[in-house]
Order: C-alpha cells, then sequence, then structure tokens
C-alpha cells in the first residue's frame, strides 16, 4: 500500500470514529429525553391504578414507592417547578448545594426505570368521578382514569407589588432560613413582614447575622413586648413604604423607600402569600385547612375518598417534607388499592 492510499484509509478511519461518536451521542442523549416522556401518545390504555398530577420531588418519590409496588402509575406533570428560579437547593441530605433542576431530573431517571410508571408533560385542568374511577382532562385534550388521584402540585406564591422583588424571588429573595440562610450568614440581611411573623423570622435570623433590620412597609404592629425585644437585640424597625428593590440578575443590592432613602441588603426574607397551585381538588370539595392547604388524614387522603395530595400544598414547604409525605402518599395508595382487590377475593 502507498502512503498516499494509508493517509487516505487513515483519514476515513478517523471520519468514521468521529461520526459514530457523534451519532452515539445523539442516540444517548434522545434516549435520555424520550424517557422522560415515556407515555405512549399511540396507546389506547388510558386507564391506570394511581395518576399522580405533579412531577416534583414530591410526586416522584410516591410514583417510586407506587412503580416498586407493580402499580400502573401516571404522572402528569407541566415541566414548571416553583423552584426553577432557585440556582442551588440546600438542607437535603446527600443532595447540598445541587441545582433544583438535577436533582428532579435524577429522580425522574431513578423513578421511570420502573415500567409501570409513564410521565406525561401536560396540565390537568378537569376531573370529575365516573362510577368506580377519576376521569381527568388535560391542557391538550387528553382524557386519562384512574382508581385513586395524588395531587402533588404545590402552592403558588403571589409575589407583592414592589418592582424587583419577583426578580429577586428564590435568589436573594427567601422565605425559609434552614434552605438559604448559611450561605449569607454574616451579611447584611433584611426582613419583610410584621407583626408576629416578622417576629419569628428575626428570633431565626438573628443567629444567622447581627446585621439585621426589619422592614414592616408601612406602620408597625408588633406588641410593646416585641417592640422592646427587638431593640434589646439592636434590630430596627422601618417602617416607611417600600417604593422598589434594587437588584441585577436576581441579587439585590438596596431596598428603596418611598422616601429615597435607601437601605443596602444582601438578602431578605419574605414570607408572600399564596394559593393553591391546582384548583381540581378545591373544586372537588376537598377542604382546606385554616393555613389554606388541603386537609389531609393520616393516610395523605383529601376529605374526599381516592383522593390525595402530598407535599407544599399540603404540608411544611421543604423538599426534605416534600419528599416524605410523597413516600407516605404512596405507600398509603398502594395499601388501599391492595385492601380493596384483596377483599373483593
Amino acid at each position: 500500500m502507498t502512503n498516499p492510499e494509508r493517509k487516505i484509509q487513515a483519514i476515513t478511519r478517523r471520519k468514521f470514529i468521529v461520526q459514530s461518536t457523534i451519532l452515539s451521542s445523539a442516540l444517548s442523549i434522545s434516549g435520555t429525553l424520550m424517557s422522560f416522556t415515556r407515555f405512549d401518545q399511540e396507546s389506547t390504555n388510558r386507564t391506570f391504578d394511581v395518576i399522580i398530577v405533579g412531577g416534583s420531588y414530591s410526586g416522584l418519590s410516591a410514583a417510586m414507592a407506587l412503580g416498586r409496588s407493580l402499580r400502573n402509575v401516571l404522572i402528569i406533570d407541566s415541566g414548571l417547578p416553583c423552584n426553577r428560579q432557585t440556582p442551588h437547593s440546600h438542607n437535603f441530605i446527600t443532595q447540598d448545594g445541587e441545582k433544583p433542576k438535577d436533582i428532579s431530573d435524577l429522580a425522574k431517571k431513578q423513578v421511570l426505570n420502573y415500567k409501570t410508571v409513564s410521565y406525561h408533560q401536560d396540565v390537568a385542568v378537569k376531573m370529575q368521578k365516573k362510577s368506580s374511577l377519576f376521569e381527568l382532562s388535560t391542557r391538550s385534550g387528553t382524557v386519562f382514569f384512574a382508581k385513586k388521584v395524588l395531587f402533588a402540585t404545590g402552592l403558588k406564591d403571589i409575589m407583592p407589588p414592589i418592582p424587583g422583588f419577583a426578580e429577586c424571588w428564590g435568589i436573594s429573595i427567601f422565605h425559609c432560613p434552614y434552605c438559604h440562610g448559611y450561605e449569607v450568614k454574616g451579611h447584611k440581611t433584611g426582613i419583610l413582614g410584621n407583626g408576629n411573623l416578622a417576629f419569628h423570622y428575626a428570633q431565626l435570623v438573628s443567629n444567622l447575622t447581627s446585621r439585621l433590620s426589619v422592614f414592616t412597609d408601612g406602620k408597625a404592629s408588633f406588641s410593646p413586648d416585641q417592640s422592646q425585644s427587638l431593640g434589646k437585640n439592636n434590630i430596627p424597625i422601618v417602617e416607611q413604604p417600600i417604593k422598589s428593590i434594587l437588584q441585577h440578575n436576581g441579587q439585590l443590592s438596596d431596598i428603596i423607600l418611598q422616601d429615597g432613602t435607601t437601605y443596602p441588603l444582601d438578602a431578605l426574607y419574605a414570607r408572600p402569600s399564596f394559593e393553591q397551585h391546582c384548583r381540581i381538588p378545591i373544586e372537588l370539595g376537598c377542604e382546606l385547612t385554616e393555613q389554606h392547604l388541603l386537609k389531609l388524614d393520616r393516610h395523605q387522603q383529601t376529605s374526599v375518598p381516592g383522593i390525595y395530595a402530598c407535599g407544599d400544598n399540603s404540608a411544611f414547604r421543604s423538599i426534605t417534607t416534600a419528599v416524605s409525605t410523597g413516600s407516605q402518599a404512596g405507600a398509603a395508595i398502594n395499601m388501599a388499592l391492595s385492601t380493596e382487590t384483596f377483599n373483593l377475593k
């Protein structure tokens, strides 16, 4: 073989290797993406043991418990979790500091290893009881049926009308000192709130920083004892209404008051009002608690038989609680299905 022939052969080999590598990578990526939408749109089977509405941490945790019990499960998820703006997750053992999306992507991959679990990206819009099954319709017009339905739909935070607040939510404005407080320890920190809520925050956050101020955005409503306690802890109360929040890419730098006064800050704690992210349980008559969470029994079941809930829509807001209540709900639903089937024989 001549030198030119060897050179052409070498080039051909390299080209083959490169093309094969690209093709292999493409197939790998495609397989990963397909595993997230494994529900077969052409399938005539639209009836499941359980439909889980909401595919974040809590819903996936429930799906794993059910998948391991060989239950035929469909997860319906919008793909828009409430923490999608949060850069990192904390206070979750084995996952401390990880990106929320990375955690949920890994969870989806592991859950969908169970062949009886399917994932469908869509939005549930309507549900009704038909004989022994629940009929659930989605935004795309698809209709599914299930013996039990689990809502892991979370809450929708209602942002206050303060320019800059929404952009900082989950990045430098937080609701949970346990999830984010350590990362801003010792920094200039504010509390946006009043009365008992703001005082509760002050007690918690003062352990993390001595550079703390309370912004009531209007007349303060602390009790005399609370005001005295805040003063003794060198925590000033700022009552002037807030005009705006200066920020860059979600990182706040200053609070601007209506009178033009500027307060430099690195972090702010707030607890905005919220509502149920999904109205279907309420429309079906599921009761709410005084805190506007779904009211559950000890088996994670709502006041409507066959409808269950887990995660933020019915419990303390944290990833660990979401995972825990999801697992409990999955086990409870499996037990209910097992009992019903067993007793029919």
